[in-house]
């Protein structure tokens, strides 16, 4: 993330499109044909998580949660960066002190079986790789958060920003996956994990609150993921000396998820997930990680600007 804030910085291109010419040259139109599959994924996989979130909290109808989903993403992404920088700000802060909370009420309550998933067995193969695949999958979404350093001057901010972020990023994540360990191995089978462990520690107003902090964090990745894409077709506009229209956004970001949700339906949330994401995690690897860590680090080293 610090390599890519700061090529973003020196090169002054805070859409993907303009950070992938940058970073691929002609080749940059591979990122983007990969973003819109993953767009989708991330998409249909949100949406169907909605509507079981809805259902199992308030016993709603999951359209019910997926439409709520599409409005408030339309909303977000009609209002621009500043209201989406703000939202996913104070939106992580809270998603923060609720996994916090999350972890000790589980670990109070089933530390001896977290313990005993971990000894069940020895440490076997494929761990380096499967952690491997799993972060390059989601820093993929790296030139999809530019927007939100383009107002960065020096290449302190821009490093010092991203290293805050990876670690940001990765401590819930590790945090929310030894909580899991409690009801290992079905936990693996549900399609909302959250919603299987909540209800295992039976505590009606944590549950609450962890459904709708959530379900915001669903809105606020798929905001940020269709901003992208609108800020893409900003700048192609502004190529031709014209504005993108800011209906468009909106009808742009509800058209993606219209289209992802459905596929959600047609295949299923736990489908989508087993067939997707590791052949895009490759892809991504191939296309973004590896030319970033060699290419835009020799663009980065060789920049003569100010740092």
């Amino acid at each position: 993330m610090a390599l890519s804030f700061e090529l973003a910085r020196i090169s002054k291109s805070y859409d993907y499109r303009g950070f992938c010419q940058t970073l691929l040259g002609r080749g940059w139109f591979l990122f983007e044909i990969f973003y819109l599959i993953q767009l989708l994924l991330v998409l249909a996989v949100i949406g169907a998580a909605a509507g079981e979130l809805t259902k199992a909290t308030f016993g709603l109808p999951p359209l019910v949660g997926t439409l709520a989903l599409m409005a408030l993403i339309g909303i977000l992404t009609f209002n621009g960066s500043q209201v989406i920088k703000r939202v996913l700000a104070s939106w992580s802060i809270l998603l923060y002190a609720v996994y916090i909370l999350l972890f000790v009420l589980v670990f109070n309550a089933f530390g001896s079986s977290i313990s005993e998933a971990y000894n069940q067995k020895p440490v076997g193969d494929g761990w380096i790789s499967s952690g491997v695949l799993y972060s390059g999958y989601n820093l993929a979404v790296v030139p999809a958060v530019l927007f939100a350093i383009s107002e960065h001057k020096k290449r302190r901010e821009t490093v010092g920003a991203g290293l805050i972020a990876g670690a940001i990023a990765v401590i819930p994540a590790i945090l929310f996956f030894i909580a899991m360990m409690a009801k290992y191995p079905q936990i693996g089978d549900q399609p909302v994990p959250a919603t299987f462990l909540m209800a295992a520690l039976n505590i009606n107003w944590l549950d609450l609150i962890f459904q709708v902090v959530i379900f915001g964090t669903f809105v606020e990745t798929g905001a940020a993921m269709l901003h992208a894409v609108n800020q893409r077709l900003a700048a192609s506009f502004a190529e031709r000396d014209r504005d993108l229209p800011r209906v468009a956004r909106p009808v742009v970001a509800v058209a993606f998820l219209a289209i992802a949700i459905y596929a959600g339906q047609a295949f299923g949330i736990v489908g989508l997930i087993a067939s997707g994401y590791g052949m895009l995690t490759l892809a991504f690897i191939a296309v973004l990680i590896v030319p970033l860590l060699t290419i835009g680090l020799w663009k980065i080293l060789n920049d003569r600007a100010t740092s």
